[in-house]
């Protein structure tokens, strides 16, 4: 991670000087009086859609189909930044090469939101079962040291995957655009208002399943970025690694818990999640007989999905089949 973060520094330094010398509006020719929105994935990129109702100029940094810890800036990617009205990004150490980025900022009118400051941000958990922090690092955090004291709080990043943090991130990302957009402000609020009571009633749905549930349990043979998701439903959750550790083979002791915990508990499903190898999740359903299903946390999505036009609203409506399905 240390080595990603030099890298990215030697680029900010390598591309400040085009930079400086863009001009705005370069994300979209075709549309040079629209708003230009740069994110780094794909729920910030479908959310910022959803309030300019696709009459912005949005350009999303990951790319379809890939992983955000494998991500390097590219210097038109920084160009791009240093172009645009509003930035929009995750924040914590997956994107601690922004930082320096920001800071070669000429653009003095750009607005920046950062995700994770919008919500009220959960320490990462090393649950029963799960790899140890010595077995799995290269934790997806935000790692903040307490005033007055020599202790670090690491944060999970993956704010997205709760859609009552989803309204927080959106409600933020539209006070931006309205502030740098004053003309369609009033597009922007109407736009966000009625997308709020969609997220409204996608979280009635989830909690109504997980009422009605006969079981409070999910198991994932994967990572676990959902860590907002399972506090915000009170849901209990096993799983092979915290957050989006890049460790892919299987840890012997887990796979046995795991597959132990399925079997006494009768759980029907085991999660994988987007974009995974899936191995572990095989093994624990080949052993106990469990269904294996997606549930996606919504941080990317493949090139077909994203071509034609999935939105995260239709990716969490899955996962609310998926979960009635794992709680039943």
């Amino acid at each position: 991670m240390k080595l990603k973060s030099m890298a990215a520094m030697l680029l900010v330094a390598f591309c400040t000087f085009i930079c400086c010398s863009c001009s705005k509006k370069v994300i979209n020719t075709q549309n040079d009086k629209a708003l230009n929105i740069v994110v780094t994935i794909f729920p910030a990129y479908d959310f910022a859609r959803e309030i300019t109702g696709g009459e912005a100029n949005i350009h999303m940094l990951i790319k379809p189909g890939s992983e955000i810890h494998s991500y390097e800036p590219t210097p038109n990617d920084i160009k791009l930044i240093n172009s645009c009205d509003v930035f929009v990004y995750v924040g914590g150490e997956s994107d601690d090469w922004i930082d320096g980025v920001l800071e070669t900022v000429e653009n003095s009118s750009m607005r920046t939101v950062k995700m994770i400051d919008c919500v009220e941000k959960q320490e990462e958990e090393i649950v029963e079962g799960m790899q140890t922090a010595e077995d799995a690092h290269d934790h997806d955090h935000e790692e903040i040291a307490s005033e007055g004291a020599n202790e670090v709080h690491e944060y999970d990043e993956h704010v997205w995957t709760s859609p009552v943090n989803a309204i927080k991130i959106s409600q933020a990302m539209t006070e931006a655009f309205m502030d740098a957009d004053t003309e369609d402000s009033q597009k922007y609020s109407a736009n966000m208002k009625s997308y709020e009571n969609r997220l409204l009633a996608l979280d009635k749905k989830f909690r109504a399943v997980v009422d009605s549930g006969k079981r409070k349990t999910m198991v994932f043979g994967d990572r676990f970025p959902l860590l907002y998701f399972a506090k915000e439903y009170g849901l209990d959750y096993y799983a092979a690694y915290p957050g989006c550790t890049e460790e892919s083979e299987p840890n012997i002791a887990t796979v046995a818990f795991l597959i132990e915990k399925v079997k006494s508990e009768n759980i029907p499903v085991v999660f994988h999640i987007e974009l995974s190898n899936e191995k572990m999740t095989d093994t624990i359903c080949e052993e106990t007989g469990a269904e294996k299903m997606l549930f996606s946390s919504c941080h990317n999505v493949t090139a077909e999905q994203f071509e034609q036009g999935i939105t995260y609203i239709e990716l969490m409506e899955n996962n609310l089949t998926a979960l009635q399905k794992a709680l039943n």
